[in-house]
């Protein structure tokens, strides 16, 4: 479902005030004090934020991926934390649910995640599987009415702040790879559950990953996600769009950039002239420039594709490889712009710098990008 014109245009617009007057003024108290406040938290329930991809049935936004594309735009252009408070109830902890998801799960969690009411992660990597999401060794044994849970989840976002968990875990043990794997919608209350201390991390203060350990946790088997047998679909089905959500994002944090670059460039005067005039400096603008635009319009387009029900798997992992690695490099030349200002804190370049560069690696690393895109050629592509 679609807003109408005028409506889309309007919650863009909240959002780029939200983001501008609120979220930019307190970027380094977050990073000094790894939390966003609570009152922003509330804040970005009111707005809705949590809800962006749950259908209005449930008391969400309901955006199309290319309203949600233009919304993370928006988002991006501030420190990566305050998006990954978010990130999770829009993305890979909820979609699951919503794509796989029964009636009855549908009900119980996607009202309050829509709200904020409730936050889900999302466990999948682990501490020997992590690309090789096929080969996890975390077990869900079928046991009566019940199936009983071991394994341990790394590097899980949210997992500290999580209501529910959408959890992959091997349910058939003899069968090896992909096939045996399921996928589970688990309380995060349940017995059997501990949740590893917020690791410390190179950069996104504010946002927090932990460990997630099942010890001979019993969970229903109404908890069942899909079919079993189904939970390496479901991971992937989520993660495809995930990427384009992730893509979108960077170019926000790009654009971000470019913008304090160009002001930096405007106001910095070097051997009596601004160093914009420079024609060095205009060379890292302008390749910083194309790169963010090419971004975004291939975002756009994959996410139009994603609309339209068309397959968009390839396009999700160009622009995931393409995105994050370019942001990635527009960080780097706006520390060379901003020179020995860049590398202090003052200016927060140093700390954007840091933060884009978990972009490359979550959500399926810059090299599974392109090994699923190098794949669908090989398996599609007419010649």
């Amino acid at each position: 479902m679609s807003l109408d014109t005028d409506t889309r245009n309007q919650l863009i617009e909240t959002v780029r005030r939200f983001v501008r007057e609120r979220l930019v003024p307190i970027e380094a108290q977050v990073a000094e004090t790894d939390e966003v406040p609570r009152e922003i938290v509330d804040e970005m329930a009111a707005l809705g934020l949590f809800g962006l991809s749950i259908s209005q049935d449930y008391g969400g936004l309901g955006l199309s991926m290319e309203e949600e594309a233009l919304v993370c735009f928006q988002l991006g252009q501030t420190s990566p934390a305050f998006r990954s408070v978010i990130g999770t109830n829009v993305g890979i902890g909820s979609q699951g649910i919503v794509m796989f998801g029964n009636d009855e799960q549908k009900a119980e969690w996607l009202p309050k995640l829509a709200s904020g009411e409730a936050v889900a992660s999302f466990c999948l990597t682990e501490p020997e599987a992590g690309s090789d999401a096929a080969s996890l060794r975390a077990t869900a044994v079928p046991d009566g009415n019940e199936y009983v849970v071991n394994g341990t989840k790394r590097y899980i976002t949210n997992a500290n702040r999580a209501n529910v968990f959408t959890l992959m875990a091997r349910s058939d043990p003899e069968t090896p790879g992909a096939k045996g794997i399921s996928a589970f919608v688990v309380p995060a209350d349940l017995p059997g559950i501990t949740i590893g201390k917020p690791e410390a991390k190179m950069g996104q203060q504010g946002a927090h990953i932990c460990d997630v350990v099942f010890d001979d946790c019993r969970i229903p088997r109404a908890c069942l996600l899909g079919e079993e047998g189904e939970g390496f679909k479901v991971a992937m089905q989520v993660l495809d769009r995930g990427r384009i959500h992730i893509a979108a994002v960077c170019a926000g944090v790009a654009e971000r950039l470019i913008r304090e670059c160009v002001a930096y460039a405007r106001e910095r005067k070097q051997f009596g002239q601004a160093i914009g005039e420079f024609q060095l400096v205009q060379a890292m603008l302008a390749d910083s420039q194309t790169e963010a635009y090419a971004a975004r319009t291939m975002i756009l387009d994959a996410a139009r594709l994603r609309d339209a029900g068309a397959l968009h798997s390839m396009e999700a992992s160009c622009c995931k490889l393409f995105a994050s690695e370019a942001v990635g490099r527009i960080a780097d030349r706006a520390v060379q712009i901003f020179g020995g200002a860049g590398y202090v804190a003052d200016y927060g370049i140093e700390r954007f710098y840091r933060d884009v560069r978990i972009f490359r690696l979550y959500e399926g690393t810059s090299q599974i990008q392109q090994v699923v895109i190098a794949r669908n050629l090989l398996r599609n592509l007419e010649v």
